[in-house]
């Protein structure tokens, strides 16, 4: 039951009474109330003004009504309060309440800045799109964590550039923390789907089946915190690799080469991994020998053994380490900071075998084992 009430707003100026808005934002929130205030505060200062917010709280425990109506006289906004269904049932439910020609879909983590939705604006009048998405960066103020996760999300050396970057291995796809699409055009596609992950990609491919043009606008770039801890940020990319299975059991064709990288580092870790142990033990197994071994005793078998097990434990751990060091170097460069560049090489570590793992998981449980769609840490995804 959607037991739903709202409180619209006085919009932000007098002379937009009345008149219909050309941009609606759509924000779905759940418990995160400090974040939705700082999100309005960068629609305050948006250089562009003739715009709507639509806040819909999906059935928080800290609901953030109060902080809506602290933005009562500078933004045209409208509150609306729903049962919990999730993120893209909470987008549908903003859009048919909503006025303007474009729907902005926004995550509540993002912050704008001030010449976002002019370039949005400038976009638009260079090249009329049915659909667009921007990439996302990390602001100056964000911590260490949250710029390495930063990093991990969209460096071409862990994501392939598919997240709006320049270089990139696969076409983009709009996602929802910063996806716009014709109002007409989204109530034609019904919308997002009920999954509850990966419902923006799967909305995107509908999109590009419809044969919509939708477009990366480079210029129209958000904040973005993401996750603040790696704890969070593992459960988030381990549910993207369940979904991108999800979406390849609706959608074969939008399985690529790219989706597979971080299955192949996964594995490929594993491999490395056994290999080291492998010398580990043969290593061990040598001293052992030759400790044992009297003083007149042939030492070249042991000693074999042993030069046999350092050479595979190089062997296991030299691949890792340029890779880390890549990682190290490029994000140090990136992100002008060392520290960020080696909590980098954790983040990116959690963001490929994280997102492995789960495609690895729901690869055998849907395409092995034929179970339904599923996600994981449902219980706890958002603690």
């Amino acid at each position: 039951m959607n037991n739903a009430c709202d409180t619209t707003h006085s919009p932000a100026t007098p002379d937009t009474l009345g008149k219909t808005p050309t941009y609606s934002f759509i924000i779905p929130v759940y418990n995160r109330p400090d974040e939705v205030d700082e999100l309005l505060d960068s629609l305050t200062r948006q250089t562009v003004r003739n715009f709507e917010v639509i806040v819909v709280e999906d059935g928080s425990q800290q609901p953030c009504r109060e902080v809506c109506d602290r933005y009562a006289g500078s933004l045209d906004l409208k509150y609306f309060w729903k049962s919990n269904s999730g993120p893209g049932q909470s987008r549908n439910y903003g859009v048919e309440r909503a006025r303007g020609e474009y729907m902005i879909v926004l995550d509540s983590d993002v912050v704008l800045p001030p010449g976002y939705l002019h370039a949005v604006a400038e976009e638009l009048r260079r090249e009329p799109s049915d659909a667009f998405g921007g990439p996302d960066r990390a602001h100056d103020s964000f911590t260490s964590t949250q710029k390495a996760i930063s990093y991990a999300m969209t460096s071409f050396f862990t994501t392939g550039g598919i997240r709006g970057g320049k270089k990139k291995l696969d076409k983009f796809y709009p996602r929802s923390f910063n996806m716009g699409i014709r109002r007409d055009v989204y109530l034609q596609l019904g919308g997002f789907s009920r999954m509850r992950f990966g419902e923006d990609i799967d909305f995107s491919i509908r999109i590009f089946k419809a044969g919509c043009r939708c477009r990366l606008f480079p210029g129209a770039w958000v904040y973005h915190k993401r996750r603040t801890d790696f704890r969070k940020f593992w459960r988030q990319v381990y549910n993207s690799g369940i979904a991108r299975i999800n979406l390849y059991k609706k959608y074969p064709d939008s399985l690529k080469l790219v989706h597979l990288l971080p299955m192949a580092f996964t594995v490929g870790v594993g491999l490395l991994a056994a290999v080291m142990l492998v010398g580990l033990l043969l290593v061990l197994v040598g001293l052992m020998a030759v400790s044992s071994a009297g003083h007149q005793a042939c030492l070249s078998g042991p000693m074999a053994s042993v030069i046999s097990g350092m050479a595979l434990m190089a062997l296991g751990v030299c691949p890792l380490l340029l890779y880390a060091l890549l990682i190290f170097l490029d994000a140090s460069v990136v992100c002008k900071s060392p520290l960020v560049g080696l909590l980098s090489i954790r983040a990116a570590f959690t963001q490929l075998m994280g997102y492995g793992c789960g495609f690895i998981e729901a690869w055998w449980k849907r395409c092995v084992r034929r179970k339904d769609e599923f996600s994981a840490y449902e219980k706890n995804f958002y603690q």
